[in-house]
């Protein structure tokens, strides 16, 4: 067996040592494909067909592997953006039949649904706001300790569409989808400071 092949192969051993030590998935997926490169030019060099077929099947499956995970957290910054689009959201919801006037939801009631509205608008009796089109409505109840509405919600357009999805289904997609779990803690987060803000200048007004 000539040099080179030895050097190979000591280089593949080491490129997988090192692998192990990576505490982030890019850089162990790099190890790794540079890893496989190396087993594959050890196996020709030494006859070793076994070593080629395993990496051979190896090399695109990280390659697979690292592109998937830098579209992950492409998609999380978007998220993170504010740039995370509901619409994607409909195929694991609900439509509801509902019209102008109807009743979303009142005050203390239990909050077990989370609402995304399509077409027409929403508004907040209580408050007085108006939620339009493209937003959610009702995901702070189902994250809140007591599990209540705070206000009720009213249709107020005659052409209303509205998607639903349980609390036990958000909760599943927040686990399973890293871009709509950081959209919804920025977007909880954003509503909980503004909410504070709006307290706090009605305080200074009384």
């Amino acid at each position: 067996m000539s040099l080179w092949i030895e050097l190979a192969g000591y280089l593949a051993s080491a490129l997988v040592a090192a692998s192990f030590y990576m505490k982030t998935i890019i850089p162990l997926r790099l190890f790794a494909i540079t890893s496989n490169i190396a087993f594959i030019t050890y196996g020709i060099g030494a006859g070793l067909y076994p070593v080629i077929i395993l990496h051979t099947f190896l090399f695109p499956l990280n390659i697979l592997r690292l592109m998937q995970m830098k579209k992950l957290i492409h998609n999380v910054k978007e998220a993170s953006d504010g740039n995370f689009s509901l619409e994607s959201l409909i195929p694991y919801m609900t439509r509801e039949k509902v019209k102008n006037g109807d009743i979303l939801f009142r005050k203390g009631d239990s909050a077990e649904t989370m609402y995304y509205i399509s077409k027409g608008r929403i508004q907040l009796e209580e408050i007085g706001i108006v939620v339009d089109k493209g937003n959610l409505l009702g995901e702070m109840g189902i994250f809140s300790p007591q599990k209540e509405r705070t206000y009720s919600a009213k249709c107020i357009d005659d052409d209303m569409e509205i998607y639903s999805i349980t609390g036990g289904g958000v909760k599943q997609l927040y686990y399973q989808n890293p871009e709509f779990g950081f959209f919804l803690v920025k977007l909880i987060t954003g509503r909980l400071i503004d909410s504070l803000e709006k307290e706090q200048n009605k305080s200074k007004h009384t």
